[in-house]
């Protein structure tokens, strides 16, 4: 019988994943005959689920929209998202609606298991959000992925003041070691950031999620520094607007974009097709003299000109003619 539940549930968890199942499909996927599935997609409608079925060739199932809203099956990041959402609308104050998302809340975290309680808590109380959250950012660039268990067990450390160990990956692509402890977890322009006090460095230091990784939590606790939520936005906003303040220009190469990814490698992971023959290659610094020194990796023989402003402009024309008196002969 437990087994007949399981599959049942397995078979109403890929009903509510997909748009259309092949009969097929779902007999590979749950490694039964036809007949048992057919059983089971008849238990499922005696709980009221909605499940349409077609005969043929492109036969197969789907799940219906109904008048009433049967039960859902979450996995445990989808709950925590729920959870969080809720919770962050009914703290905001949702107008006309402050009882219905109060009620949804408590339904869910009823229900939740103790370990995923205390990622939603610590994700609610050390993370801040605001206007310069995610949504904000001004290109038009793709937001870089976050896993979310990735979030919970940065919010856990903030939250029980636990040191933590990982790989980060800084902007020029070289590896470090790190050995933090964790005060916030603060998104802005699109990016999550941990404000963190670097051990090494002795000092605090903003890191980019996206960024970091073989994340490790030490079971070492340490006494946390003191620091408002208001100070520690304004440091990891200041530590992004330092970057919004530096030289950008963008190369725009005569060759197909494939190759010129595989000339840079690592370093041309941002570059985009302009159309079959040209590509854009985005670039920032600190310094025009800085930024000068990657246009010396482009291949021997290509074609490009670079879009940046004048300074730059005018910083690679006075070059230019310093390196035709160097090269001059006679």
């Amino acid at each position: 019988m437990a087994a007949t539940t399981s599959r049942t549930l397995e078979l109403l968890s890929l009903l509510q994943s997909h748009r259309h199942w092949s009969a097929r499909e779902l007999v590979d996927r749950l490694g039964v005959s036809d007949r048992t599935l057919r059983r089971d997609v008849d238990r499922l409608r005696e709980l009221g689920y909605g499940i349409e079925s077609a005969r043929g060739s492109a036969g197969g199932y789907r799940l219906e929209a109904g008048t009433g809203l049967p039960p859902l099956l979450l996995s445990d990041d989808e709950g925590v998202a729920i959870a969080v959402g809720l919770r962050s609308q009914a703290t905001a104050g949702l107008r006309g609606a402050e009882h219905t998302t109060l009620s949804a809340l408590a339904k869910i975290e009823q229900v939740l298991p103790p370990a995923l309680r205390r990622r939603i808590e610590a994700l609610q109380s050390h993370a801040a959000v605001g206007a310069g959250g995610p949504g904000s950012g001004r290109s038009g660039r793709p937001t870089p992925e976050v896993d979310s268990e990735l979030l919970g067990l940065l919010a856990l450390g903030c939250r029980d003041s636990e040191r933590l160990r990982f790989t980060y990956t800084d902007a020029a692509g070289e590896a470090s070691a790190r050995v933090v402890e964790p005060y916030r977890l603060v998104p802005v322009a699109r990016r999550w950031y941990l404000l963190a006090w670097d051990r090494q460095r002795e000092d605090w230091r903003t890191f980019r999620l996206d960024r970091m990784s073989d994340v490790f939590p030490t079971r070492v606790r340490f006494e946390p520094r003191p620091m408002g939520d208001d100070d520690a936005r304004a440091r990891v906003e200041a530590a992004v607007r330092w970057r919004d303040r530096s030289v950008k220009a963008t190369v725009v190469a005569e060759m197909p974009q494939a190759d010129l990814v595989e000339h840079l490698g690592w370093y041309g992971r941002d570059v985009v097709a302009v159309d079959a023959d040209h590509c854009a290659w985005p670039l920032e610094a600190d310094s025009v003299e800085n930024l000068s020194m990657a246009l010396m990796w482009m291949p021997r023989g290509v074609r490009y000109r670079v879009e940046g402003p004048p300074e730059l402009l005018d910083f690679l024309a006075m070059q230019a003619e310093r390196f035709a008196e160097a090269s001059a002969r006679g």
